[in-house]
């Protein structure tokens, strides 16, 4: 028959070995619990770290963006600015070139015509029939208009511009060929008597001028010309005594020779 107090002896052994036993497997889970929070925890905290951490470098990069996007803007509004003053000074610049090739043209112009007036009061050096003299520009135009007249045979109108030149010039050194030239015209459009006027002003004026032996011979001729032979036969035996050595002299000669 079984011991009731050493049944209950080994019932206590028993469960105090059943206690011993599982004792262990509760604690290590307990503590095991504990170091999985805290690694839970401490994985949290790295990533919630890493994601603060992604936060702060994606708002430092979107700020580093923004800043270039406004760099970038500036740059680009620099940029316009300085072309349209490229513009603008390309604009200036072509205006300043047209206003100095303007002025220039005008000084041209300006010394064009400051160079013309001069050439018109400016006296020139002329060499003619023996002798040389000054003659403003004016004077030496209208004497050489005068002589053209004669050389196409405009004879009445060479004579009046001949006229027109004793008046305007009184004191020109081209008076003495005016003047012989003046009575050739008026000979030629048989104007006698102011031809011999002409010539004798020439005789009377200038006797020692180149034209002054031919203006007499010529004065002879306009006084046939006038029936008045006497004079006519006068001027020609003075031409040949005032001027033996001239081919006039040598022509009057001849002519009084045949009038005898």
């Amino acid at each position: 028959m079984v011991n009731p107090l050493r049944s209950a002896s080994g019932l206590l052994g028993f469960c105090s070995l059943a206690i011993a036993a599982v004792w262990p497997l509760q604690a290590h889970a307990i503590f095991g619990d504990d170091e999985a929070r805290r690694a839970i925890i401490e994985l949290r905290q790295k990533v919630d770290k890493n994601q603060a951490d992604t936060a702060a470098a994606n708002a430092e990069a979107r700020e580093n963006a923004a800043a270039t996007r406004r760099s970038l803007l500036e740059l680009s509004n620099q940029i316009e600015q300085l072309r349209a003053e490229l513009a603008r000074l390309r604009g200036q610049n072509e205006q300043l070139a047209r206003e100095v090739s303007e002025l220039q043209r005008q000084q041209k112009d300006v010394q064009a015509g400051v160079d013309e007036r001069l050439r018109r009061v400016e006296p020139l050096r002329i060499e003619h029939d023996g002798q040389a003299f000054n003659a403003a520009p004016n004077e030496k135009r209208d004497f050489d208009a005068a002589m053209d007249l004669l050389r196409k045979s405009d004879f009445v109108p060479a004579a009046t511009a001949y006229a027109v030149f004793l008046q305007r010039y009184p004191s020109s050194g081209y008076t003495p060929s005016v003047l012989y030239w003046q009575g050739n015209a008026q000979y030629a459009s048989r104007a006698y008597k102011e031809a011999v006027e002409s010539h004798r002003r020439l005789l009377r004026d200038f006797p020692d001028h180149v034209r002054t032996p031919e203006a007499m011979l010529a004065m002879a001729n306009s006084q046939f010309e006038l029936k008045d032979p006497k004079g006519a036969r006068k001027t020609l035996e003075d031409l040949a005594k005032a001027y033996p050595n001239s081919e006039a002299a040598a022509a009057a000669r001849d002519r009084l020779a045949r009038l005898r």
